[in-house]
């Protein structure tokens, strides 16, 4: 249980009345895992994340896969050429709509419209023009991204607090949260693991000494499921803390 010391420094944190420190809430889901096959937490099955789609910084596209969302608006998250935080309100207006703001990292994707309703298709980003590789997706009805991987920004060292993770009731699964540290090589390292059983409830594991995370560094919680075809959940909580300089 969460100290009041604790509590009292997580809600100035969330008013943004200390200079230099903010939070990340991630979260991720997997829609069904199939048996013995290790996939990122994200929106798409089966799959790891596309790290390398991005490593060249590229413009990114959206594509709707339903026309019933034209004329939704897309914000796009994530960093920019030079690590930084990066954003770009993109407009649906047909089947691809190409952005203007380079991307090295795309972190999250959501819906911002003036309109009531949601999406109503799956809407890919994808990794420079039409047909490029998605690197985030938005799940029919869903409004938002659900992806359990995350890149520290330039100029700050996330602290990680809490990790989070469930699956569906029948599923039986081992987790990992891979790093790669300030982007050092191409390796990723197991950073910590977890079991989670549908039956025996949600795992959840706080860090009394909360691990640092350089700039740069890679997040990627990945699953794989032994059991029953299972939809899986995970997120994880950081601090943010500017570097001085």
């Amino acid at each position: 249980m969460a100290t009041r010391k604790n509590f009292e420094h997580g809600l100035l944190v969330s008013q943004g009345a200390l200079d230099g420190q903010t939070y990340v809430h991630k979260f991720g889901a997997t829609p069904q895992m199939s048996i013995n096959q290790t996939g990122s937490l994200w929106d798409v099955n089966d799959t790891l994340y596309p790290w390398t789609a991005l490593d060249t910084p590229a413009v990114v596209n959206v594509e709707r896969n339903n026309a019933s969302d034209n004329g939704l608006v897309v914000t796009v998250q994530g960093l920019d050429s030079n690590w930084n935080v990066q954003e770009e309100e993109i407009t649906i207006t047909g089947a691809d709509q190409v952005g203007t703001k380079l991307f090295r990292r795309v972190n999250r994707a959501f819906v911002t419209s003036s309109s009531a309703s949601t999406n109503v298709g799956d809407v890919d980003i994808e990794a420079g023009a039409a047909g490029g590789t998605t690197v985030a997706r938005i799940g029919a009805t869903n409004g938002q991204t659900l992806m359990a991987v995350y890149t520290i920004p330039a100029g700050y060292t996330g602290y990680l607090h809490k990790g989070v993770a469930s699956i569906q009731s029948g599923g039986d699964a081992t987790g990992y949260m891979y790093a790669r540290y300030n982007t050092v090589g191409t390796t990723f390292r197991v950073a910590h693991t977890f079991e989670v059983v549908g039956t025996g409830g949600q795992y959840i594991h706080e860090f009394p000494f909360p691990p640092a995370l350089p700039e740069k560094t890679d997040i990627d919680v990945r699953a794989t499921v032994r059991s029953n075809n299972s939809r899986i959940t995970a997120a994880f909580d950081i601090l943010l803390v500017e570097n001085d300089t």
